[in-house]
């Protein structure tokens, strides 16, 4: 799928200087829309957040598929907490394609807006993969192998969120990211 996009401001790339009011990259452009997994690590979300990740994956269904994905806390039951991060780890790496092009959330990632957020979610169709999959991890973060698989790590508050919350801003943020695609209107 390919989505024609009318602008937006500000450009993100990994490694690039950002300029202030630079017109989008994007603008005039079509941006091709990759297929989005999002894979969060924890346990069964409550009926409330269903529901509103459920309505925000109808709302993202006009500009590209979505793939929401659970994944148990703790899959062996394991009573280190090391141990419980690498297989959790092991969990959430299976789900992943040699081709996607992986975004970890963490507490110490990229900062950034939802305009670079929207250049993310551009620049992630240029990159050759065939998926763009988001991984929120468990109550103790991400391990070492999920560390090395991603190919970038932003977080989304300068506050801890668990991981039902986090999920929510992420849609949203998904969501708002292609409406600045689009050059639809939002508020900043």
């Amino acid at each position: 799928m390919t989505i024609s996009v009318s602008g937006c401001s500000s450009v993100y790339a990994k490694n690039s200087i950002q300029s202030p009011g630079k017109q989008c990259k994007y603008t005039g452009q079509s941006v091709r829309a990759l297929p989005v997994r999002i894979l969060t690590v924890g346990k069964k979300r409550s009926p409330g957040v269903q529901l509103l990740v459920d309505e925000y994956i109808l709302k993202l269904k006009h500009y590209c598929s979505v793939d929401d994905v659970l994944v148990r806390s703790n899959p062996k039951n394991a009573r280190d907490v090391r141990a419980q991060v690498e297989d959790e780890d092991a969990a959430v790496i299976g789900h992943f394609g040699s081709d996607d092009w992986v975004v970890m959330l963490d507490e110490n990632g990229l900062d950034i807006g939802s305009e670079k957020m929207a250049e993310l979610v551009g620049d992630a169709g240029n990159t050759g993969a065939s998926r763009l999959s988001f991984c929120i991890g468990g109550p103790y973060g991400h391990g070492r192998k999920m560390r090395e698989r991603a190919n970038m790590s932003i977080k989304l508050s300068s506050m801890v969120l668990n991981h039902q919350i986090a999920l929510l801003v992420l849609m949203e943020q998904l969501y708002r990211s292609w409406t600045i695609l689009k050059g639809q209107n939002y508020h900043h």
